[in-house]
């Protein structure tokens, strides 16, 4: 009696303004401890570029390397320096912590949304939808990872909370400066990460069109929000595009090279398109279908179920808004503190998940409007259903929802376990290392992160890799080589140690090498030591003979 007593009271507790004010102090700090249940940060990604390119900014290695961490040796590494930072001062554990505190920031923010839409003292109901949508599988793949979409979101978030702040005032032609900071934090986190280009374009859309107001006032808010988008993008990625246009002749290289044809890379478009839906039907379906097969949107485990029921939430919201037209009755909204500003919203929604699906189709570039996702699906249902229906309806879809992923955890992108060195590498004794030249060949396994371990005078070169190389590539490589007099270098996974597995990647070595009339010298190959937290990652460096011409 004393448990159900206690349980009764801390949910009547849940309903008082304290309650939200202890949870966003509280929340954030749970996901904190979370990420270090989780473990140590080891994804790909990581390994290939976000520990690198931060690295090579701060020490002169942009233009010095050619691309040791593939193609995208050259994305803007501002957003990365964060995690680099914490990593090479603090230990592992605390940089963990701290990665998943700020992710958990997000909690902070869904739940400033939904006290905003939801009607005055629904503290509760605000409480549960922002924990909800924090349970979300995409989400929490990433925490504490490196990966950016998790830390990226909070300027999405933070952009759509910055409208409805000012709403009442946005709506009657004023407000306009906090639709330009809006402006400026999407844009800021769209050059700190391009893929969320779909929700700046969702938001100006929205703007213009669902904003309450004349067309006029629509456009006007519109356009100040765009070139907000446009200060912020200048402000947290200008000083990359400037250094890549300046170094390569591309602000965007390798990408979009069909335009700007840098030399060093092929003049050809670069993207991975192979996630989007194929053709109208797929379109139409693409919520079942990426569902029950989840690996069309994302390579690890995922399973979830929020995606249908909110699809189907719209399309019977949309049937229902064309009935209550053609009879010119309006419609209701019993869920909300304001109709238009809830409109707003369910079309700022509808508009990024469109853009997302046309546009990247991947699924971790959804985690900002997914972790809104179980508060759009209970404010749909207070459109279409009297209010005790909806509740139940929506608790029910929500217990399922967030049923499934904790009963399907999400599979991660690569842990380890902790050491209080998050990254170690054992690195060989050169004698002259700005004489020497080391290159790698293939892309996978990733290379990019032992390359902070060598000396910085070191030079890298990624051969055969993700890279488009074009002809001035292959003449860079021979310029490198012909200016160094050292030994020349390639690094190559460690494998097994066995022989087969040993002849095995010297002779993919020796194929790329053959490209540039290089070969592995005989019996040179020694293999290293490497980790990521617990985890092993040996490499080994072989001496190459150098080109015929050049020797």
């Amino acid at each position: 009696m004393n448990l159900l007593q206690s349980a009764t009271r801390f949910w009547r507790g849940l309903d008082r303004p304290g309650a939200v004010r202890t949870a966003m102090w509280l929340l954030p700090v749970l996901f904190g401890v979370l990420s270090l249940v989780y473990g140590q940060d080891d994804n790909w990604d990581l390994r290939n570029y976000h520990y690198y390119n931060p690295y090579a900014l701060l020490n002169g290695k942009v233009g010095y390397d050619l691309a040791p961490a593939q193609w995208q040796s050259y994305f803007n590494p501002t957003l990365d320096l964060l995690y680099y930072g914490l990593l090479t001062t603090l230990p592992a554990q605390l940089t963990g912590f701290i990665m998943g505190a700020l992710h958990g920031l997000n909690f902070v923010l869904v739940l400033a949304l939904a006290r905003r839409l939801l009607p005055a003292g629904a503290h509760r109901a605000a409480l549960l939808l922002a924990l909800a949508g924090m349970v979300a599988p995409g989400f929490l793949s990433e925490l504490g990872n490196s990966m950016g979409d998790n830390l990226t979101s909070l300027c999405v978030l933070g952009a759509l909370w910055l409208v409805l702040r000012t709403w009442p005032a946005l709506c009657g032609g004023r407000g306009l400066m906090a639709t330009l900071l809006a402006g400026v934090l999407m844009g800021a986190g769209c050059g700190l990460k391009m893929t969320n280009v779909s929700y700046a374009v969702a938001l100006c859309l929205a703007l213009l069109l669902a904003l309450a107001g004349g067309w006029w006032l629509r456009f006007r808010a519109a356009f100040v929000f765009g070139v907000g988008v446009l200060a912020g993008l200048a402000l947290s990625a200008g000083h990359w595009y400037w250094r890549m246009w300046s170094v390569f002749g591309n602000p965007l290289f390798p990408q979009f090279n069909q335009l700007f044809q840098a030399p060093l890379a092929k003049p050809i478009g670069i993207g991975d398109t192979g996630w989007q839906p194929q053709g109208l039907v797929e379109r139409l379906l693409w919520p079942f279908i990426m569902s029950f097969d989840a690996r069309r949107v994302i390579e690890i485990r995922l399973l979830q179920v929020i995606w249908p029921l909110l699809y189907l939430a719209f399309v019977a919201l949309a049937l229902y808004g064309l009935r209550a037209w053609w009879r010119k009755r309006p419609l209701l909204d019993h869920g909300s503190s304001d109709s238009c500003q809830t409109s707003f919203v369910l079309t700022f929604f509808v508009l990024a998940y469109l853009c997302w699906m046309n546009v990247f189709g991947i699924y971790r570039y959804l985690v900002p409007i997914e972790l809104l996702a179980p508060l759009m699906w209970w404010l749909v249902l207070h459109r279409l259903l009297p209010v005790a229906r909806a509740r139940a309806v929506g608790s029910a879809g929500l217990v399922l929802a967030v049923g499934v992923v904790l009963a399907v955890p999400p599979g991660g992108w690569g842990h380890g376990h902790w050491r209080k060195q998050a990254i170690w590498v054992d690195v060989p004794k050169l004698a002259a290392p700005a004489e020497d030249l080391v290159m790698t060949v293939k892309g996978d396994p990733p290379m990019g992160w032992l390359v902070p371990a060598f000396p910085r005078q070191l030079a890298f070169v990624a051969l055969g890799s993700g890279f488009p190389e074009s002809a001035a590539y292959a003449q860079r490589l021979y310029g490198m080589i012909a200016a160094r007099k050292g030994t020349l270098y390639v690094m190559m996974d460690g494998g097994s140690g066995t022989p087969e597995r040993q002849a095995e990647i010297e002779a993919w070595g020796n194929m790329i090498l053959a490209r540039y009339d290089m070969a592995i010298q005989p019996d040179s190959c020694r293999r290293y030591g490497a980790r990521i937290g617990s985890n092993e990652h040996s490499y080994q460096l072989c001496m190459v003979q150098r080109p015929a011409a050049l020797r």
